[in-house]
C-alpha cells in the first residue's frame, strides 16, 4: 500500500467524519481509547514520575526537611526505568511500523 494511498483512505474517513455531523469524531475516538490513549496515559505518567523525581531532588539541594536522600535517589531510578521503558516502547512500535509499511501490497 503506497503512501498516497493511505492518504487517500484517511482524506476519506475525514469526509466522512464531517458529512455524519461529528466533525471531531475520529479524533475523540482516538483520545478517547484503544492504543493510543493508553499511550498517552503511559507518557503522561512517566512525565509526572519525572517531575516528581526532580522537583524532590531540588527539594533535597535546597535543604527542606523531610527530604532524605535515599528518597530522592530511588525516585531518579524510577523516574529513569520509566524513561527508558517508554524509550523502548517507541523504538518497538516504530519498528513495527517499519515493518508494515515494507509490506508488499
Amino acid at each position: 500500500m503506497a503512501i498516497s494511498s493511505i492518504e487517500s483512505v484517511l482524506q476519506q474517513m475525514r469526509v466522512l467524519a464531517q458529512t455524519s455531523g461529528h466533525p471531531s469524531a475520529v479524533s475523540s475516538e482516538v483520545a478517547g481509547g484503544g492504543f493510543a490513549g493508553e499511550l498517552k496515559k503511559s507518557l503522561d505518567r512517566i512525565s509526572d514520575t519525572q517531575q516528581n523525581a526532580y522537583s524532590q531532588a531540588e527539594a533535597f539541594e535546597l535543604g527542606k526537611p523531610g527530604v532524605a536522600l535515599n528518597d530522592v535517589m530511588v525516585d531518579m531510578q524510577k523516574a529513569n526505568i520509566g524513561f527508558q521503558m517508554g524509550l523502548q516502547v517507541r523504538n518497538r512500535v516504530v519498528d513495527a511500523y517499519k515493518e508494515i509499511m515494507n509490506m508488499p501490497a
